[in-house]
């Protein structure tokens, strides 16, 4: 500190200066080496979701639709195994709904009375049955690629529902130099573009039974909804949670800035003064 006050005013403004510029410098190459890096994966943007909003909830109407391009389109593929049809009860279904569609699957239990396992209609309890019954299985289906669990999709992808969506609305031909090999497809939002898994939706794939028009968008949307709700089925709860807590919290805070000042104010200004004795000389 001694050195730099030594320095004249005209050596300070220098140093200081070339500082500043070098700084400036710096922040400027790092930005265009941002804005210029080649990348073969296409970020997906940003889309205008119903519930992304700070106190916006879940579309309880695209999550039954979503379910049911799950159950028609993805899941002979796809697992949910963290999934229980008990899950739907009251979020996209109601109860007899559930034990309707559980029951549609044939579920191995057991051990019987002889000691054998057996199947029996499903119950709401169990999960969602897997396409195959291991990994080996499910490379040998699809071309060496193992389809993964869709139960916490959302949560393990960067991009979340987002990058869902335009994966799954993607597809388009390689460009000039990219060779794929046999059952491969070109997907510019998948890591390497290079996609085992065939371009699943498309207009009409399927008939809601509420009659929404099953354009490619519009499954594609139901079905990310679905997924968001499967990895956080609190969505809508910790918002209602926030709200009330905010609330409490801003009613609080009134009540507790006068109690502070009323309080707190006298002792903080109050100034503690100590005299010492003195003693008087024999």
């Amino acid at each position: 500190m001694a050195k730099w006050m030594a320095y004249s005013m005209a050596k300070k403004l220098a140093l200081g200066g070339a500082g500043a510029v070098a700084g400036l410098g710096g922040a400027v190459a790092w930005t265009l080496d941002q804005e210029v890096r080649a990348d073969l994966v296409l970020h997906p943007p940003s889309m205008p979701w119903t519930h992304s909003g700070v106190i916006d909830s879940l579309d309880h109407d695209s999550i039954r639709r979503g379910f049911q391009v799950y159950k028609q389109v993805c899941a002979a593929c796809h697992s949910m195994r963290y999934l229980a049809f008990r899950n739907l009860l009251g979020v996209s279904h109601t109860e007899e709904e559930v034990k309707g569609i559980a029951e549609e699957e044939q579920v191995l239990d057991g051990p019987a009375e002889d000691g054998e396992m057996f199947m029996r209609p499903g119950k709401p309890s169990d999960y969602f049955p897997k396409p195959f019954a291991n990994d080996a299985a499910a490379a040998a289906a699809n071309n060496g690629a193992i389809p993964p669990d869709l139960s916490f999709i959302v949560l393990a992808r960067h991009g979340g529902e987002d990058y869902i969506y335009h994966l799954l609305n993607g597809y388009c031909d390689p460009p000039a130099g990219i060779d794929l090999r046999e059952g491969q497809y070109f997907n510019p939002y998948f890591p390497g573009g290079a996609i085992g898994m065939a371009p699943p939706i498309y207009n009409e794939i399927i008939e809601y039974d509420d009659g929404t028009p099953a354009t490619q968008s519009q499954v594609a949307k139901d079905v990310c909804t679905f997924l968001t709700w499967a990895a956080s089925p609190e969505h809508d709860m910790r918002k209602k949670m926030a709200i009330k807590a905010l609330t409490i919290l801003t009613l609080l805070a009134f009540p507790a800035y006068y109690m502070k000042r009323h309080k707190w104010s006298v002792i903080k200004s109050r100034k503690i003064l100590y005299t010492p004795r003195i003693e008087s000389s024999a």
